[in-house]
C-alpha cells in the first residue's frame, strides 16, 4: 500500500523538477506596441511608456510593430536612447506586408536587438531634410556627417551592416525585406507576429549594453499597449492640417463673436480651438517667417474693414494667409506639413467670412435708427383728423400729433409724408408734393 504511494508521490516531484521552466515560460508575456504613425513627440512618449510598462512587468520582449513614413530626428533621437536603455530585449518588425520604414523608422529598425520584416516590406531612404528647404553644402555635409554617425553609433554595436545602413542615410537608399535580409541589416524576415516569436525562441542576442541574453518566447502571451486617449488626441493635433484648420475655425468663432457680442458660446468654442491649434503646432517645426505673414495678413484685413481699397488690402491679405499656411509647419516629410489644398481652403474661407462678416458689421454701423421717433421721417401716414393744420395722423399703427406743413388744410384720409420732428409733433406734408 505504501509503496505505490511512495513510488507516485517520487515521480510527480520528478515531474515538478523537471518542467519548471516550461511552466514558466509558459507564463511569461511579449508586450507588444503598435507604431503605424509619424514619429514625433507624441509617438516617442507611447514608446517610453510601453518600454516602462514591459520592464515593469518583467516581460520577456517588446514587439513593436512598425510603419511609418518617417518624422523629426530630435523625437528619433529620444526613441533610439530609450530602445537601447531598455531592460527588457526590443523587437521591431515592419508589418503588416505593405508597410515601410521610411526616413527615422530605419534609425529605429537598425537600433532593436532584433531586427525583422514582413515579407513585401521595405526599410530606407533616411536622409535627413531640415525644413524642408536647399541647404548650402557646408551645413549639408555638416547635417549628413551628423545623422551618419548617429547611425552609426549603434549599428555597429548590433553587428549589422555599417556601410549599407550608412547608404541609406548619405545616398537615400531603400531595401527590400530580401535585400535587408542579404545585407545583413535585418536579422530575419517573418510572416506574422507568431512564426516571428517561435523563430526567435531559444536565440541568444547581445544587449547593447555589451551582455548576452537568451531569448524564450514559446508559449508566451502577446499582451498589446495601445495609445492611450490622451496619445490619441494629442497625436491628432500634431497632424498639421488638424493644427491648421482648428486655429483657422477658432479664429473664426471668436471674430463671429466680437460682431455679435453676448453669445458667449462661439467665443468660447472659438478660444477652446485656438488652444488646441497652438498646443498641436507647438510640438512640431514652425517656421517663424511663416508667423509674420500671418500677421500681416491679419493687419491687412482690418485695414480693408477700415478703409476701402477696392479690394485690394483683402486680396494681398488673403495671399499672404494662404502663403502662411502653407509654409507654416515645415517638418522633413509630406505627413509632417500643411497641404497646399489646405491652405488654400482655409485662406480663402477664412477671407471671405471674415470680409462678409466685416460688411454686414459696417452696414449695420452705417444704417439710420429704426427705432424711435427719428426713424418715421421719410415715412408716410394717413390723416385720422382733418389737418387744418393741425391733426392727427397714423403711421406704423401709431396715433401722432401732427402739423400740415406748405397747404392750409388736408381731410380725412389723406397720404402725408412726414419732413421733420417738432419735439412730439410731426411736421407733415402731402404726400404728392415733392421734396
Amino acid at each position: 500500500m505504501n509503496s505505490p504511494a511512495r513510488v507516485a508521490l517520487s515521480l510527480l516531484m520528478a515531474i515538478y523538477c523537471v518542467l519548471p521552466g516550461k511552466l514558466f515560460a509558459a507564463s511569461g508575456t511579449v508586450v507588444k506596441l503598435t507604431i503605424h504613425d509619424t514619429i514625433q513627440p507624441i509617438t516617442a512618449d507611447y514608446l517610453q511608456r510601453g518600454l516602462h510598462e514591459a520592464a515593469s512587468q518583467h516581460a520577456e520582449a517588446v514587439l513593436i510593430s512598425l510603419g511609418t513614413p518617417g518624422g523629426l530626428l530630435e523625437s528619433t533621437r529620444v526613441m533610439v536612447q530609450a530602445i537601447e536603455n531598455s531592460p527588457v530585449p526590443v523587437i521591431i518588425f515592419i508589418s503588416p506586408t505593405g508597410s515601410r520604414a521610411g526616413s527615422a523608422g530605419f534609425f529605429l529598425l537598425e537600433s532593436a536587438d532584433i531586427s525583422a520584416m514582413a515579407p513585401g516590406t521595405n526599410a530606407g531612404a533616411a536622409h535627413p531634410i531640415v525644413e524642408g528647404r536647399q541647404l548650402d553644402p557646408i551645413l549639408k555635409e555638416k547635417i549628413e556627417n551628423d545623422a551618419a554617425a548617429f547611425l552609426r553609433s549603434f549599428t555597429s554595436r548590433r553587428s549589422r551592416n555599417v556601410a549599407a545602413a550608412e547608404d541609406a542615410v548619405r545616398n537615400s537608399k531603400s531595401y527590400s525585406d530580401e535585400e535587408a535580409l542579404k545585407l545583413n541589416l535585418i536579422d530575419l524576415v517573418s510572416a506574422d507576429d507568431a512564426s516571428l516569436l517561435k523563430a526567435l525562441d531559444g536565440r541568444t542576442i547581445h544587449r547593447f549594453d555589451g551582455t548576452t541574453q537568451t531569448l524564450h518566447l514559446q508559449g508566451t502571451q502577446i499582451i498589446s499597449t495601445a495609445p492611450s486617449q490622451r496619445e490619441r488626441l494629442l497625436s491628432k493635433l500634431t497632424n498639421p492640417d488638424i493644427a491648421v484648420l482648428l486655429l483657422v475655425l477658432g479664429a473664426l468663432l471668436i471674430y463671429l463673436e466680437f460682431n455679435v457680442p453676448g453669445t458667449v458660446v462661439p467665443g468660447s468654442i472659438g478660444t477652446l480651438f485656438v488652444l488646441l491649434g497652438l498646443f498641436g503646432l507647438n510640438l512640431l517645426p514652425v517656421r517663424h517667417t511663416a508667423i509674420v505673414l500671418l500677421l500681416a495678413a491679419v493687419v491687412m484685413m482690418v485695414l480693408e474693414a477700415k478703409f476701402s481699397s477696392h479690394g485690394v488690402l483683402a486680396a494681398v491679405g488673403i495671399a499672404a494667409l494662404i502663403f502662411g499656411l502653407a509654409t507654416l509647419v515645415d517638418g522633413p516629410i509630406p505627413e509632417l506639413r500643411v497641404h497646399l489644398a489646405t491652405a488654400l481652403g482655409a485662406g480663402l474661407g477664412f477671407g471671405s467670412i471674415s470680409f462678409g462678416l466685416a460688411w454686414i458689421a459696417l452696414r449695420a454701423r452705417r444704417g439710420k435708427v429704426l427705432t424711435g421717433p427719428q426713424a418715421m421721417i421719410g415715412g408716410t401716414a394717413i390723416a385720422r383728423t382733418p389737418l387744418c393744420p393741425a391733426g392727427q395722423v397714423e403711421i406704423r399703427g401709431e396715433l401722432w400729433q401732427a402739423s400740415l406743413r406748405g397747404q392750409d388744410s388736408l381731410p380725412v384720409g389723406s397720404l402725408v409724408s412726414v419732413r421733420d420732428l417738432d419735439g412730439l409733433t410731426l411736421i407733415v406734408e402731402p404726400a404728392n408734393k415733392p421734396v
